[in-house]
């Protein structure tokens, strides 16, 4: 079940009726209700995958109240291992079997000898790696002792298979959501409205500017070879904006949802297109994976607390992995390779926390320096959502090579459509609506502010126009494949 289908419209309204009017003095009940609309949110897809995710859940359940009856390191390690084995087996299995056979296969082929191997007919369960990494991060905490394990196994599986970020995140800490199962949750008016535009942005994002954005690039990145080095460049474009706006969208519109349920998520993106340099964009962009890398993989490697060669071993094994957790091919390896090039030159200098502050702050444009900043960073990120979104590693170096030739300075052939200008008028509009609310946890935040209800309205109605005018087939987002 997805958030922009018909299925969800008619699901979420009789289980929030449910939720609020009849089980609402009953927190157990609530909390029963919840996994049940979970599982019958994520079978909706394919039932038979419900196993993995009880057996996860399961083994993390059991794992962690263990730990929390062990003092011996030694005893203590094995539970951890236990977890981390099941976890990322499940994982590996079912996102990297093929994967890597299939380099074996390519690796023997490569010296001159013919090695045979069977692939199998994998189907990867949506939302895998999320609800893996959050399950590790619970055992995790509950092994350095930073969090006591529950008791309750129906508060753990409401925690871990919570419907609005159950697929695609934002992958949540046990110290953040966990506890808000434990206490009953009131109706908070004030709130509520704030999901809904939370909801309705979410919607935009996903409806009008990813969608339309995702038909000019598939397009353009299909048939590259017959395009210009400034329509490949636009394509490009396109494509950071299509997964920033999916994958935004999605986090926005299961944070406003767990909103109207009661429920605080934590902010997973952060204006990412605003930012001035690449540490920034890194702070910005998916943070809840971010920081996961970051506090349980990063720093416990040393972080950059260590020599310089250490340094740059870290900081390439979390981008590495980071890319490889992406997806089963090499181009998301070469993805995460090179943010990792962007990225140590800004940590090497120790700039890397220069610009922890909002863009133009005060000031309703940036200046020319903010705005080369954000251009450079930009363009540095498009370069690699090249990699990201090409079918090999080939594919995205002919690419390069076309965007670096002559042709770059030639028009955009594409942009001459009536259709690609206008999805490129959208994007405009979009950013400007970023850009007027980029102080704020999400861009129509601010509309809040606005004192004209007229205006407020119209600007509420407009979007609702738009999303119903673009709406149409339904579009997977692109984070359900990850």
């Amino acid at each position: 079940m997805i958030f922009n289908s018909f299925d969800f419209a008619v699901f979420f309204p009789v289980f929030f009726v449910l939720y609020w009017f009849v089980f609402q003095k009953n927190l157990s009940l609530q909390n029963i209700l919840i996994v049940a609309a979970s599982y019958l949110f994520y079978g909706w897809w394919d039932w038979r995958f419900l196993g993995l995710l009880t057996l996860s859940s399961l083994v993390d359940y059991v794992v962690s109240l263990e730990l929390g009856k062990r003092s011996a390191p030694a005893q203590r390690k094995v539970l951890l291992g236990v977890s981390i084995v099941v976890n990322l087996g499940l994982l590996g299995f079912f996102k990297y079997y093929n994967f890597f056979v299939e380099s074996f296969i390519d690796a023997f082929t490569l010296f001159g000898a013919e090695f045979h191997a069977q692939t199998l007919n994998i189907v990867l369960p949506v939302g895998i790696s999320f609800y893996t990494f959050q399950t590790m991060s619970y055992t995790i905490d509950v092994y350095r002792k930073e969090l006591a394990p529950t008791r309750s196994f129906i508060d753990f599986s409401a925690f871990v298979a919570f419907f609005p970020q159950l697929v695609a995140g934002p992958i949540e800490r046990a110290s953040n959501l966990l506890p808000q199962f434990y206490t009953r949750r009131t109706f908070d008016v004030p709130k509520a409205i704030d999901g809904l535009r939370q909801i309705l942005w979410g919607f935009f994002k996903k409806v009008v500017i990813a969608d339309n954005c995702a038909e000019h690039a598939n397009f353009i990145f299909n048939h590259s070879e017959e395009f210009s080095g400034s329509t490949l460049a636009l394509g490009a474009v396109y494509f950071a904006f299509q997964i920033y706006g999916d994958f935004s969208g999605y986090s926005d519109i299961a944070i406003g949802t767990s909103r109207l349920l009661g429920f605080e998520l934590k902010r997973n993106f952060h204006f990412p297109y605003f930012s001035r340099d690449i540490a920034e964009f890194w702070r910005r962009w998916h943070i809840s994976l971010s920081t996961w890398f970051r506090d349980y993989v990063y720093l416990p490697l040393g972080g950059s607390r260590g020599s310089l060669s250490q340094t740059v071993r870290n900081v390439f094994v979390i981008f590495l992995i980071s890319g490889f957790w992406h997806g089963a091919n090499w181009t998301f390896v070469a993805w995460g390779a090179l943010n990792a090039l962007y990225f140590l030159p800004v940590l090497l200098a120790k700039s890397h926390r220069k610009h922890t502050d909002g863009v133009a702050e005060g000031r309703i444009l940036p200046s020319i320096r903010e705005l080369i900043a954000m251009g450079f960073t930009f363009a540095l990120t498009c370069i690699a959502w090249i990699f990201f979104r090409a079918e090999n590693i080939r594919h995205a170096w002919d690419i390069l090579c076309e965007i670096a030739s002559p042709s770059l300075l030639t028009l955009p052939r594409f942009a001459g459509s009536l259709k690609g200008l206008v999805c490129l008028a959208l994007v405009v509009f979009f950013v400007g609506v970023e850009w007027w609310g980029r102080h704020g946890n999400f861009a129509l935040e601010r509309a809040a502010t606005l004192k004209s209800k007229p205006v407020r309205y119209g600007l509420y109605y407009t979007l609702i126009g738009m999303v119903f005018w673009y709406v149409g087939k339904e579009q997977a987002f692109i984070y359900f494949q990850f």
